[in-house]
């Protein structure tokens, strides 16, 4: 649920947006609290925390300006979704309202309820990025402190493994092949330090590019480092599980994203069901393989479809990926991939026997951004779900999920719109 806050001392105007906007915003349920003044406007905002304000600009008591700066003193500036509402379209002024910290600004009797809503989703879905980005920004930083350690801890390691070759070089010349073996380690040793000293360097710049460098550092690190206490090592373990799901997250969001941007650049083709199951089912053998997976097709009544065939790929290979992974550990998996036709829509089913999800609790959040609901079954990200349905939607389909906790899960994936 996704909670609005009307800001308007023009009750006609808070009745309008109040329509536009309806109960519901995509996916997700409204609960709308309007407000005649600023004063109001800041009271209820306390109590209420909205997800969205729309702020007109010109209020008996204070101005849409002066009310920001207000907001301010209540909440982390970074926090605030803001969608400011004018009686002008000002160049000077959006650019003033923009620089203050609204998301974004309309401009009264130039926008119809398609643009309100989209404006809304938009700065609602820009908020959420942002601070999700903030936190694992921070985490980043926690790592890149753990590095800097690391390297101040090899440089100390170095300069005692030269000590070390000056007194074995001065001691006896029978060692001269452990010399050679300790200079050669030295060498590497600088090369690690050389591009850990770059990738601290650069991560406070960029998400992925560090994480690319990580990686190849810590490969390298595991390749040349020993360690004198064994609980040392599994530093390594924990390490690298942090790099994957770091690396993964900033993948999938790059996919959002990219997805999101271009949701119809390609035109429909016939594609035939089985060729991309198998396809799909070639990527997660690994996985199905693992846990002894049954996995078991259908595609009789509708063997082929019309559909962006990358699209359909994504769509596939999540859901059965998502089967797998939160698979039940008490009995052997189930994964039944199905298609047939419904008044001339076609429909894609990808049913398990799982873990399962409480629709009574989830069921309003089941497509959101970094939604988990078995986060101690398996590692992910939130995203694939946020995806598929992004997917299906920008062709003008829809999911409906049927499910009971412990028991599986059936999603039904209708592809395009109705006829």
């Amino acid at each position: 649920m996704k909670r609005i806050l009307i800001v308007d001392d023009n009750e006609a105007d808070r009745l309008l947006y109040r329509r536009y906007l309806g109960q519901t915003l995509g996916h997700e349920r409204l609960e709308i609290t309007e407000a005649d003044s600023g004063a109001d406007g800041l009271l209820c905002f306390q109590q209420e925390r909205p997800d969205c304000i729309l702020l007109d600009y010109n209020l008996l008591d204070t101005d849409g300006l002066i009310f920001l700066e207000d907001l301010k003193q209540l909440a982390p500036a970074d926090s605030l979704c803001v969608v400011m509402i004018t009686g002008g379209g000002s160049e000077a002024l959006a650019v003033r309202v923009l620089n203050n910290g609204a998301l974004d600004y309309l401009v009264k009797g130039h926008f119809d309820q398609e643009m309100l809503t989209r404006t809304v989703r938009h700065a609602i879905e820009k908020n959420e990025w942002r601070q999700y980005v903030g936190r694992y920004h921070d985490e980043l930083q926690g790592i890149n402190r753990q590095l800097r350690d690391a390297v101040a801890e090899l440089t100390e390691a170095r300069r005692q493994l030269h000590e070390k070759n000056a007194l074995l070089s001065a001691a006896n010349h029978e060692v001269a092949t452990r010399n050679q073996e300790l200079s050669i380690a030295n060498q590497q040793l600088a090369r690690t330090n050389a591009d850990l000293d770059n990738f601290v360097y650069a991560a406070s710049h960029d998400l992925r590019q560090p994480v690319n460098n990580l990686r190849g550092l810590f490969e390298e690190i595991r390749r040349s480092a020993t360690f004198s206490d064994p609980a040392d090592a599994q530093l390594l373990f924990f390490m690298d599980k942090a790099i994957q799901a770091l690396g993964t997250t900033i993948d999938d969001l790059a996919t959002v994203v990219q997805e999101n941007r271009q949701p119809s650049a390609q035109a429909p083709e016939p594609v035939a069901l089985a060729d991309l199951a198998a396809d799909v089912l070639a990527v997660l053998h690994p996985q199905a393989a693992a846990i002894k997976a049954d996995i078991t097709l259908d595609f009789g009544q509708l063997p082929e479809v019309p559909y962006v065939r990358s699209n359909l790929r994504t769509i596939l290979l999540n859901l059965v990926a998502n089967a797998l992974k939160y698979s039940h550990p008490d009995r052997a998996p189930q994964v039944r991939l199905r298609t047939h036709s419904v008044a001339g829509q076609p429909v894609l089913e990808v049913q398990d026997n799982g873990l399962g999800i409480d629709l009574t609790l989830h069921s309003a959040e089941l497509f959101q951004l970094f939604r988990r609901f078995h986060p101690h079954a398996a590692e992910g990200t939130g995203v694939g779900l946020f995806l598929v349905n992004r997917l299906v939607q920008a062709q003008g389909g829809h999911i409906e999920v049927e499910s009971e906790e412990g028991q599986g899960t059936l999603f039904r994936v209708y592809l395009g719109p109705a006829q």
